[in-house]
């Protein structure tokens, strides 16, 4: 079976979606928006994004708002392909360098900034990949200025801040409810952590990066909490997908599973990972959405002061983009944010569940692990789920 890291690569190969045209300058705005690539580390290409249109162009790299904004898809490609690319090869660890400094300021800046830019070239390409936000062509600087910029006050704090250990900011940050993609950029750039281990880290790396570094400082807290009395089952629905959390009246467990229904052709592939209470160790091999979502429903219950175990379930459906992990994070935290239906035991969770989802549940149990495991050591009769 194809792995999700193949399936997405070939996905996102199929997307020709025009860009904005622009020439070898370029005036305009960067929301803010700043990108670290990750090609050639501990050397990468760093540089600005900036949008043709000048004045508050914010709403382009503010993923938090696309949901509740009912922005479409069509919306957000729209804007991500808005976005010009200015890049420039720069050691990890050179935070001096002039160009950094630019970056610093701009993932800090509280709002727009008006800036201009030269190229070596005409900016070309796009990029769509399911782990950071797409954006349109990119080509090397030759030149790039920005105008003053206010910056955002706590996130200035943590930058001058030299004793405060990255993951201690992140979570000062996240309690003083900075949004995800702010402290995120600010992270990327090296303007967290103690003075002489900051550096630059590739945008794809410090989204994972940061989720993970909040969901496990949420999760220490959470396994302190009583757990939940009843099973819940949360939902939401947005940009070609179906959510469903399923909390379960039990200490810390976690799987995450995702289904994608014919998204390039006839396929109906499902792809799943999970932990029990001690977390996992290696990477996942579902890739970045399965700490995102890890966070996302962690964060709800440090909300609501509550323990419970999550089974998570989402399908994609044709007509489906991916557009980065934040896909999954802001969803599943609207789906928390919804009220929850209750039942009494997890098989008439499971079967509500099941009158939602367009594959039928058996097809998710038998490619869980977690989920297999709690139905059999509850000595539910599996037969009843696996019936054609």
């Amino acid at each position: 079976m194809m792995g999700k890291k193949s399936y997405l690569k070939k996905l996102t190969s199929k997307f020709q979606i025009p860009s904005v045209e622009v020439g070898k300058e370029l005036e305009g705005s960067t929301p803010p928006s700043v990108f670290i690539g990750s090609w050639n580390y501990p050397k990468v290409y760093a540089g600005p994004m900036i949008s043709p249109v000048s004045g508050d162009t914010a709403i382009m790299d503010t993923p938090e708002a696309w949901i509740p904004g009912d922005k479409s898809q069509k919306d957000i490609i729209s804007y991500r392909m808005s976005l010009v690319r200015g890049k420039k090869m720069i050691g990890i660890t050179d935070l001096d360098n002039r160009m950094v400094e630019k970056l610093q300021e701009i993932s800090l800046a509280s709002g727009s900034i008006d800036s201009e830019a030269e190229f070596w070239k005409k900016p070309r390409g796009v990029s769509f990949s399911e782990y950071q936000t797409p954006h349109g062509p990119s080509a090397i600087l030759e030149k790039f200025e920005i105008d003053n910029v206010r910056w955002d006050r706590e996130l200035e704090k943590v930058f001058y801040d030299t004793d405060l250990r990255a993951r201690e900011a992140l979570m000062d940050l996240h309690r003083k409810d900075v949004p995800f993609s702010h402290m995120q950029k600010a992270f990327s750039v090296g303007t967290m952590g103690v003075d002489k281990r900051r550096r630059l880290v590739p945008t794809r790396w410090s989204i994972t990066a940061c989720d993970s570094t909040i969901g496990n400082q949420l999760l220490k807290e959470v396994k302190h909490y009583d757990l939940v009395d009843v099973h819940r089952v949360y939902q939401f629905q947005s940009l070609q997908n179906y959510y469903a959390v399923l909390l379960l009246p039990t200490p810390w467990q976690y799987e995450w599973m995702e289904a994608f229904l014919e998204v390039l052709g006839k396929e109906k592939l499902i792809f799943s990972d999970y932990e029990n209470y001690n977390g996992k160790k290696e990477y996942s091999r579902v890739g970045g959405c399965y700490y995102t979502c890890k966070m996302a429903v962690l964060e709800a219950l440090a909300h609501e002061k509550h323990q419970a175990g999550a089974i998570v379930l989402r399908e994609a459906y044709s007509g489906y983009v991916p557009l980065g992990v934040f896909n999954v994070r802001e969803n599943v935290r609207n789906a928390m944010a919804q009220p929850y239906l209750e039942f009494e035991d997890m098989k008439s969770a499971l079967a509500y569940i099941d009158t939602r989802l367009k594959l039928p549940i058996n097809s998710f149990i038998k490619r869980s692990d977690l989920l297999q495991d709690i139905l059999r050591s509850r000595q539910t009769t599996l037969d009843s789920y696996f019936k054609s």
